[in-house]
């Protein structure tokens, strides 16, 4: 190697070294600004709810899941609980993979049972401090008609989306007031079933335990509005979404699942988890009372 080569090669090395913190700089530049660029879709009302603690039931799949993921995205910590923990379990490592600033934290809960409620609550309590934000999700339906149909698919309708929505509502709010929580929030997730009957046997009671939900929300602001505090109550009541609901109704007959979503282009889980988030995103002195939505073909 000649003196001039050599000459030369220690003065890119000095280049190098010289310019390196600018380089390792820039770098650090673009990762911030990609990160920016991430978040910039997540509403800025959002920025009060990063951290604060949200309980979401029926997280596994469906509608709770499209919501879980959606509260995690905006920094939340979110206990997401089902009896199906290990789709809970998947989906918090999605959140994770993501990059999303909240925390998913899975929990195995039975809604049919009250002492597992409680226990959740209490472990929450135990390990977060409390329940800021509630959702209601989990609900499900069973085709047992009002001449026809089985006691115990009647029971388990309203265990579910009746007792276990009024249970963890009430131990919800009971969370927010020992710690003077005063802007909570406790978002009911209803049905335009709630609001009208449609002529299909199948869906009749359901119908009542959704109708009941209506009522079980507004009862619960006139309360809300007595004990004198600003904690909110909503419901949101979609119509025809495509998830699991109908392959569940219908277990015994996949035809008749698979064609509950083939007459028009039925909203998706994400759509009602938006709703959640404009909910969530309104100022506190604003009460979002409910949100009927459908799509747009649909007819009832």
């Amino acid at each position: 190697m000649s003196i001039g080569t050599s000459t030369k090669n220690r003065r890119l090395e000095i280049c190098r070294w010289r310019y390196a913190p600018f380089k390792l700089f820039a770098i650090r530049q673009k990762q911030e600004k990609k990160k920016k660029k991430k978040n910039s879709s997540l509403p800025r009302e959002m920025d009060r709810w990063r951290g604060r603690v949200a309980l979401v039931t029926g997280a596994s799949l469906g509608i709770g899941a499209a919501i879980t993921k959606e509260l995690v995205r905006c920094g939340m910590k979110v206990v997401g609980c089902a009896r199906d923990v290990e789709k809970i379990q998947n989906l918090a490592a999605e959140c994770q993979s993501a990059g999303h600033s909240g925390v998913l934290v899975p929990f195995k809960c039975d809604l049919n049972n009250e002492e597992e409620i409680l226990s959740m609550f209490a472990a929450i309590k135990d390990q977060h401090k409390g329940v800021d934000v509630c959702i209601n999700n989990a609900g499900l339906a069973h085709p047992e008609s009002l001449l026809h149909g089985q006691t115990s698919g009647w029971k388990n309708m309203l265990d579910v989306n009746v007792l276990a929505l009024c249970i963890c509502s009430r131990e919800a709010y009971q969370s927010m007031k020992e710690r003077n929580v005063d802007d909570g929030h406790i978002i009911n997730l209803n049905s335009m079933s709630g609001h009208r009957v449609v002529h299909n046997t199948d869906v009749h009671f359901y119908s009542s335990t959704k109708f009941a939900v209506t009522a079980l929300t507004e009862g619960l602001r006139q309360e809300l509005r007595e004990a004198n505090t600003h904690i909110r109550a909503t419901c949101i009541s979609p119509g025809v979404v495509e998830t699991e609901f109908a392959s569940r109704l219908y277990s015994q007959n996949a035809d008749k699942a698979a064609a509950s979503y083939t007459k028009f282009k039925a909203l998706e889980a994400i759509d009602v988890a938006n709703s959640v988030i404009y909910v969530l995103s309104a100022p506190p002195h604003v009460q979002i009372g409910d949100i009927q939505m459908r799509p747009v073909e649909q007819v009832l």
